[in-house]
Formats: structure tokens, C-alpha cells, sequence
């Protein structure tokens, strides 16, 4: 019975230990280096980027014919919140033609930080209270048929 009891204890302790363990979490779609290789400027059109790497993450709004493959890498220990090991963002511009015009890698050294703006755009009308949206109809109505 002690011998259970104390390789019992060590079990626990190795199994809390390892749940302490790291987990890396991959996120978005990050393209095979040699894969990205193949596509040349100049010679590789949009259907050979869409056969080599598959669809793109996203596309541009505001820039037509900008294809981004995006990815991360995250680690996560336990409770703690996740810390970024590696982002990543290909972008590939086609020209007119649908033929690549260049291929643009993104990492963390080249970010720009976005400052939020906290500004609220007023609506028209009243400002209603929780008691006033409540009460406000009541005798308001008629009672129909009469």
C-alpha cells in the first residue's frame, strides 16, 4: 500500500508538471518557403499563385489585385496569455494582367502601431433613460376595436 501511495504522489506531480508545458498555436496560413520560391515577378500568374499556394487569407479593399497570406505563431503556458513567437504576412501584388508584380514579406520589425481613437459619433434624437424606455408608451395606446 506505501508503494502506491508514493508512486501515486509521483504521478500527480509529473502529471501537474507537464500540463505546465507549452503549447504552440498556429494560426492563418504561412506558405512553404520553397513553394513561395517558385513564384517569380514578372512570369508567375494569379491562377499559378492560387494552384502553388491556395487561396490568400484575405485581399486587399483599398489596392486591387493584392493577394495576403497571413500567419502566426503563438506560445501559451497554462492560465497565462499566449506571447507571439512569430507573425507573418506575405503580400503578393499582381498587375493589370493578373501576372505578379512583386512579392512583399511583413514580420514584426517592419509594424506600425495603429493608435485607437475613443471619439463616439452622436446620434439624432432623444437621450432615454432606462426608466424613461420603459415607462415612456405606457398610456400611449388606445384600446383597439372601440
Amino acid at each position: 500500500m506505501n508503494f502506491l501511495v508514493r508512486h501515486g504522489r509521483i504521478l500527480v506531480v509529473l502529471s501537474a508538471l507537464s500540463a505546465c508545458s507549452p503549447t504552440i498555436n498556429v494560426h492563418g496560413q504561412q506558405p512553404d518557403p520553397d513553394t513561395l520560391a517558385e513564384i517569380q515577378p514578372g512570369t508567375s500568374t494569379l491562377r499559378d499563385v492560387e494552384q502553388a499556394l491556395g487561396t490568400p487569407s484575405t485581399a486587399s479593399v483599398f489596392r486591387k489585385n493584392v493577394w495576403y497570406y497571413m500567419s502566426e505563431r503563438t506560445e501559451s503556458t497554462a492560465f497565462f496569455l499566449p506571447e507571439l513567437i512569430e507573425r507573418k504576412i506575405i503580400a503578393i501584388i499582381f498587375d493589370d494582367n493578373e501576372v505578379v508584380d512583386d512579392i512583399i514579406t511583413y514580420t514584426e520589425n517592419n509594424k506600425k502601431e495603429v493608435e485607437l481613437v475613443s471619439r463616439v459619433t452622436p446620434t439624432a434624437g432623444n437621450e432615454l433613460s432606462i426608466i424613461q424606455q420603459l415607462f415612456g408608451n405606457v398610456g400611449r395606446f388606445s384600446s383597439g376595436g372601440q
